[in-house]
C-alpha cells in the first residue's frame, strides 16, 4: 500500500461476492437470530461503553467474534466460524465446544447453546428476545427460522470482510474520536461512526438506547444486506425500504443542505425514508475497482456532512499518505 487506501488485491471486483437478498433471506433471518443470541450475551457480560461500544461482534480471519469476555475469573469468547459453520466457544482453560451452524429451528439453537454453556460452568441469563425486528418470536419459541444455506453465509462474511477493509483504511484518515469497525447484531450491520467532539441537542422522544447512541454529532458509515420482504419487491420499494444490500451514510444531527451535496459515486441518493444516503453494493460490485469507488462514497459523504456541520476537520483527520508518529 502507498497510502491508507484500499489493499490491492481489495480492488479486483472478482473478490465482491454477489449477494442477492432473495437467494438468501431466510438464511439472514436466521443467521441475525443467531447473532443476537451470542450478541446478548456479549451486552450481559461486558461493561457497558459509551454509544453502546461493547455490544457489537469483530471480523476474524474465519467470521465473527466476541473477543473475550469475563465469567467469574474466567474468560471466554464465542466465534462464528463460516469456513467450517459452526459456532465455536473457547475458554481460557483450553476448554472448547462448538454448535454446527446448520438447517434447524432457532429454538432448536438456543435450547443447544445453552446447554453447551451450561456443560462448561457457564449460565447465562439473557433477555430471550430478539430486538430491532418486526414481530419478535422468543427465541426458545421460534420454529420459524430454521434455514441455512452454507453457500450464503460463506458470501455474506466474504463480503463484510471486503468492505471492513475499506471501513478500516477509512478510519485510518481520522485521528478524532471513532469507533471500531463493528457489526451491530440488532440492525444487523457492519459499521464505522466518527466523531466532531462536541455533544448533540437532545433528541425528542428518544429512548434509552438512542439517546446514548446519539448523546454527541456523528457521521456514520455502514453495510447491511437490505430489509428482508415477505411480500412482492415492489411493496418494499413503495415502502420506501432499502429491499437490496446498500452502504449508507448519514449525519445526525443532520445539518441544513445536506440532502443536496454533491455525493460520489453517481449511483447514490439520499433516501428520504431512511434519512440517510444509500450506495447500492451491486454498484460497487461491479465497478472495476470496488474498493475505489466505496471509498468515493465514504470520502464525499463525510466532508458533504463535516463541512455542513462546522467539523474541525484540520483537527480531525489524517491525510492519505500522512505518517502515523
Amino acid at each position: 500500500m502507498t497510502d491508507s487506501s484500499t489493499p490491492d488485491d481489495f480492488q479486483r471486483a472478482d473478490r465482491w461476492p454477489n449477494l442477492p437478498l432473495e437467494a438468501w433471506q431466510d438464511t439472514y433471518a436466521k443467521l441475525h437470530m443467531w447473532t443476537q443470541m451470542v450478541g446478548k450475551i456479549r451486552l450481559l457480560q461486558t461493561p457497558q461503553l459509551n454509544h453502546w461500544w461493547n455490544v457489537p461482534l469483530y471480523l476474524t480471519a474465519r467470521g465473527l467474534t466476541t473477543s473475550a469476555m469475563p465469567y467469574h475469573g474466567r474468560s471466554f469468547e464465542m466465534e462464528f466460524d463460516f469456513i467450517d459453520h459452526r459456532l465455536v466457544i473457547r475458554c481460557d482453560d483450553a476448554t472448547t465446544r462448538s454448535i454446527a451452524l446448520s438447517p434447524r429451528s432457532v429454538a432448536d439453537d438456543y435450547r443447544e447453546l445453552m446447554r453447551t454453556l451450561a456443560g462448561i460452568g457457564i449460565t447465562v441469563d439473557i433477555w430471550p428476545v430478539p430486538v430491532e425486528v418486526p414481530d419478535p418470536i422468543p427465541f426458545e419459541e421460534d420454529d420459524k427460522n430454521a434455514a441455512y444455506d452454507a453457500e450464503y453465509a460463506n458470501r455474506f462474511w466474504h463480503v463484510l470482510l471486503r468492505i471492513g477493509q475499506v471501513l478500516e483504511s477509512f478510519r485510518a484518515r481520522f485521528i478524532g474520536k471513532c469507533s471500531p469497525v463493528h457489526f451491530f447484531w440488532g440492525s444487523f450491520d457492519l459499521a464505522v461512526t466518527r466523531f466532531s467532539g462536541r455533544p448533540a441537542p437532545p433528541r425528542e422522544g428518544a429512548d434509552r438506547i438512542t439517546r446514548e447512541a446519539y448523546s454527541h454529532e456523528v457521521i456514520s458509515h455502514g453495510f447491511w444486506p437490505g430489509i428482508r420482504t415477505p411480500g412482492p419487491v415492489e411493496r418494499a420499494t413503495a415502502a420506501g425500504s432499502i429491499h437490496y444490500p446498500a452502504f449508507y451514510a448519514y449525519t445526525a444531527p443532520e445539518p441544513a443542505g445536506f440532502q443536496e451535496a454533491p455525493i460520489q459515486p453517481g449511483q447514490a441518493f439520499y433516501s428520504q425514508a431512511m434519512k440517510e444516503f444509500i450506495l447500492p453494493y451491486d454498484a460497487v460490485r461491479n465497478a472495476d475497482s470496488p474498493g475505489e469507488v466505496l471509498m468515493e462514497f465514504l470520502q464525499s459523504t463525510y466532508a458533504a456532512g463535516a463541512n455542513l456541520a462546522g467539523w474541525n476537520r484540520a483537527a480531525l483527520e489524517r491525510m492519505p499518505g500522512d505518517k502515523a508518529g
